[in-house]
């Protein structure tokens, strides 16, 4: 009796083991190198095709990569790089999307994209007879170019509020913004203009109630201008006032130029650029300074280098700036930021990133001493000789290097 039950749950259990498929079913191993994509709508949609964790078992490689566009959207930039059996072949597939597009809307035009890549390596995976393509065939005899009514030109309105207190607190943080933006291959221009109020009330039933007004406002005007493949130039203008700046006004005009030592037209994948700005400021102080001013105006210049390179192992960016006055450059601020992402070996990925800023230049700072709840809640700046943030990370994953199936149950 004892065998004849343990029959039936070795039964029981067997019945509930995935069944083995006899069908041979050709499919491409596929590595995603992806970071902005949604993966479960690529693997669950995308036919013939085993996803793996590892490049090196790929015999296709997805590489995107994307930077804004003009209409407030991305341009989108697939590479797809054949391997083992399939090396020697190589697709590169572009396409842009406007701000009107929704995420589905996005996710759907990259899987079509990607189909229309991988169409060569069905071919050669004998999926011949799976694939169809459909042209659609155009009813105007005549093509005419599409007129654009607003030139070129995107604007944006903007508002948020947060509003959060508890018996004793209340606090809310309103924020507005406009915005507009033409751009084209020989000149980028962009106006925006930014207001913002955080208002902080501390009630006490033994004392008057503590209240702290933050507000900032400013504008922002840039005009950028393509030279040739290398060079470019601009002007560039903010104006505004900020509470916790102890500023008034200030209102800053910069000429510019800078240099890629790549061509633009690589930018998707690796940037090197050097930037050089000079200019007047003019600022118009709430309280008198530590250097005894209620305002004042002053030139100042800054030198930057920049890169960035974006490549099948992982990307790196980063930058050094130099910034200081033209009457004193002992009033200076150094800048340093980096970031990483790397993948170091199969399944492990490292990432690391930082900034650093040694300020000498904080000639805004009001004269006089802070109280401890203006120090405590930031309600303005103090002096501080350099300030940094570091963050890093690890990830690594091992198992099965098939990871087609997606089960989103109580995700």
């Amino acid at each position: 009796m004892q065998l004849k039950n343990i029959a039936l749950l070795a039964l029981l259990f067997l019945s509930t083991l995935p069944v083995l498929s006899q069908e041979n079913e050709s499919k491409l191993n596929i590595f995603l190198n992806c970071t902005f994509c949604d993966e479960s709508y690529i693997k669950q949609n995308l036919e013939y095709a085993e996803f793996v964790r590892d490049q090196k078992f790929a015999d296709v490689y997805l590489f995107f990569s994307r930077q804004q566009n003009g209409s407030g959207g991305q341009v989108y930039k697939i590479d797809i790089v054949g391997q083992n059996d399939y090396k020697g072949f190589q697709n590169k597939i572009t396409f842009s999307t406007n701000s009107d597009h929704t995420k589905d809307e996005v996710r759907g035009l990259m899987l079509r994209r990607i189909r229309l890549g991988l169409v060569r390596f069905w071919i050669k995976a004998g999926l011949q007879d799976e694939i169809s393509i459909t042209i659609k065939k155009s009813k105007k005899t005549n093509v005419i170019e599409e007129v654009d009514p607003w030139n070129k030109w995107i604007f944006s309105i903007g508002a948020n509020g947060n509003f959060k207190g508890q018996e004793t607190y209340t606090n809310q943080n309103l924020k507005f913004n406009v915005s507009a933006r033409r751009v084209t291959e020989k000149n980028k221009f962009y106006f925006r203009v930014k207001y913002g109020n955080n208002k902080s009330i501390y009630e006490f039933d033994n004392g008057p109630d503590i209240v702290y007004n933050n507000a900032s406002k400013d504008i922002t005007l840039y005009s950028v201008f393509s030279l040739n493949n290398h060079w470019s130039a601009g002007v560039f203008s903010y104006f505004g006032g900020s509470d916790y700046t102890n500023k008034v006004l200030y209102a800053q005009v910069s000429p510019a130029i800078e240099y890629n030592f790549f061509d633009y037209k690589d930018s998707f994948q690796k940037q090197l650029t050097i930037v050089y700005k000079v200019g007047g400021d003019f600022t118009n102080y709430i309280e008198k300074t530590v250097f005894g001013k209620d305002q004042e105006f002053l030139w100042r210049h800054s030198l930057s280098l920049e890169g960035s390179v974006r490549q099948t192992w992982g990307n790196v960016n980063g930058s050094i700036r130099y910034d200081s006055y033209l009457h004193d450059t002992a009033l200076n601020q150094f800048s340093f930021n980096a970031q990483a992402r790397v993948r170091v070996f199969k399944g492990f990925s490292f990432n690391m990133g930082g900034r650093y800023n040694i300020t000498n230049n904080q000639i805004n700072l009001p004269a006089g001493n802070l109280t401890v709840e203006e120090i405590l809640l930031q309600q303005q700046q103090i002096k501080s000789g350099f300030n940094y943030s570091f963050d890093f990370g690890f990830s690594y994953t091992f198992g099965s290097m098939f990871n087609t199936v997606v089960n989103p149950r109580f995700d």
